[in-house]
């Protein structure tokens, strides 16, 4: 199937999960933790069940990473040019403290790059997508669809998008050269959208995360006229060593200042 004949199921299988997420948070769910201490809830498992049955019918030949399956050995996903990167629930810390913060993604890789992204948020029945060729689109939840686009110019004072439950030393120093600014404590991928639609400047992340925790919302950085980048200015890629940590990144609104520049020498 053609990128554009995904991204329409590919919206309506996120939205399932996100139905299914909300019937546990109206309920008095328990919390668990992972061996990595991470926390994990109902909600986490019943999306992830929901989005590998709907993406296993929609592309039955193509294989699938979610956060709650396990990671292939690298012998095998490393020869994979597509595939399917999925975070279930993204922000269950959010999610366990019910400030809505929380979303659910959905990517496609092809050739280590996203470059299809569903990003839904079940609270506020908001989706974003960006795909190649298509751009990056937010619909509203009446239904309403509209193209989003970065800023073309920073604002005054820059708006500066931060993790709501992580917060790395290095973020203060950025902060100190960066000068005046507004900071925006936000969780989950969240912080990209606002990006791409223009509410936000930038977002350094100095601190660990996953590749499913990135993916779909890469897409829509990308496909918005945004840029997601390592800190050499690299950009960010997918599937090419055995473990599925991000190195540290940052992502790129409006491109007239410098932000790479004003980031820690080391963090």
């Amino acid at each position: 199937m053609e990128l554009h004949e995904l991204l329409t199921p590919v919206v309506k299988i996120a939205r399932n999960a996100g139905a299914a997420i909300l019937k546990v948070y109206a309920t008095d769910f328990k919390v668990e933790s992972k061996q990595d201490e991470s926390p994990l809830t109902q909600a986490d498992l019943a999306a992830h069940n929901c989005i590998m049955a709907g993406l296993r019918s929609l592309t039955p030949d193509l294989p699938i990473i979610s956060e709650e399956s396990g990671l292939p050995d690298f012998a095998e996903r490393g020869q994979w040019s597509r595939y399917w990167l999925v975070d279930p629930l993204d922000g269950t810390k959010e999610f366990v403290k019910r400030n809505g913060e929380f979303t659910v993604n959905i990517a496609l890789i092809d050739n280590h790059r996203p470059v299809l992204g569903v990003v839904y948020v079940p609270v506020k029945n908001i989706t974003y997508t960006g795909c190649e060729g298509l751009g990056s689109r937010k619909i509203s939840a009446d239904g309403n669809s509209s193209s989003i686009h970065v800023g073309s110019h920073s604002a005054k004072p820059v708006r500066i998008v931060g993790s709501r439950s992580h917060r790395s030393p290095g973020i203060d120093e950025f902060l100190a050269k960066l000068g005046n600014h507004t900071m925006l404590p936000m969780g989950s991928s969240l912080k990209f959208c606002v990006i791409a639609e223009n509410g936000a400047d930038a977002y350094p992340r100095l601190g660990p995360t996953s590749e499913w925790d990135t993916a779909a919302a890469q897409a829509v950085v990308e496909q918005a006229g945004g840029k997601v980048v390592t800190l050499d200015g690299a950009p960010m890629s997918y599937n090419q060593k055995s473990d599925i940590l991000n190195p540290h990144f940052l992502v790129i609104g409006p491109s007239d200042v410098d932000w790479l520049g004003i980031l820690p020498k080391e963090v």
